[in-house]
């Protein structure tokens, strides 16, 4: 039987992880911490076997606390990382989930994590931290500043900041500005997202990004998502896959 331990400081967050962990029949104990210091006991006193630990937390960090924890666990770390950090966790054999995850993308992850456990040859985990935290630096060099929109007859380039929010539809999206405008731009949502910081701009819906300081008020809805109210009067729609970033909202 197994114990795991949810190191995020999200508690929706860790909610999320419990239910997924109580279908899961070798789960025998679950223990909690919301931040990486408290993690850091929890782990030393219980001696988890599998531990899904957020990478950005209040006191030590994931990959701080990854250093320190008991050689026997086995870590998936969570986290919001481009897909090159994704490919340098896979080269690693490091185990992860990328934020907002699906129940299905845990469950992979987690099987790993338990084959991993008869593995002798554990991954040091310490020996990875300075290729992820540069590439933490790198994140925060490569978010656009501009984007470049080609219309028929000309080159538009737009400041992100005049941004509200952005809807998308296949290999398209269409940029809504502050002053009431839109236009449509030939790039997927999927690689705009990658081009914004994550601290101004958040993922609500497959198919559309918005600017956190546009919303104004969150209703839910009976189907289990919600409605986003910006400023402005529009009304988007925060997915129930991406449930997760309610609290990150709210906060």
């Amino acid at each position: 039987m197994l114990k795991v331990l949810i190191a995020d400081d999200e508690h929706l967050a860790r909610e999320t992880v419990k239910l997924l962990l109580k279908n899961i029949p070798d789960v025998e104990d679950i223990y909690e911490a919301e931040d990486g210091n408290q993690a850091l006991i929890i782990a030393n006193e219980y001696q988890p076997d599998i531990v899904v630990l957020d990478i950005e937390m209040p006191g030590l960090s994931g990959i701080e606390l990854a250093k320190h924890l008991p050689k026997k666990s086995i870590i998936i770390f969570a986290t919001a990382y481009t897909e090159h950090a994704i490919d340098a966790f896979e080269i690693n054999a490091i185990d992860y989930i990328l934020k907002p995850f699906d129940d299905e993308r845990f469950f992979v992850a987690f099987d790993r994590a338990r084959e991993k456990r008869k593995d002798e040859d554990r991954q040091d985990y310490s020996k990875i931290s300075e290729i992820i935290e540069k590439m933490a630096i790198d994140k925060q060099k490569q978010y656009r500043e501009r984007l470049v929109i080609r219309d028929p007859g000309r080159i538009r380039l737009i400041d992100v900041e005049q941004i509200d929010y952005i809807t998308g539809a296949g290999n398209y999206a269409e940029i809504h500005l502050a002053d009431g405008s839109h236009m449509l731009h030939r790039e997927t949502l999927s690689a705009l997202e990658n081009q914004l910081d994550p601290s101004i701009f958040v993922r609500i819906h497959r198919s559309s990004i918005v600017r956190r300081s546009c919303i104004s008020e969150l209703r839910p809805n009976d189907k289990g998502d919600y409605s986003v109210i910006l400023k402005n009067g529009t009304v988007l729609t925060l997915s129930r896959r991406n449930r997760a970033k309610l609290e990150e909202l709210t906060n």
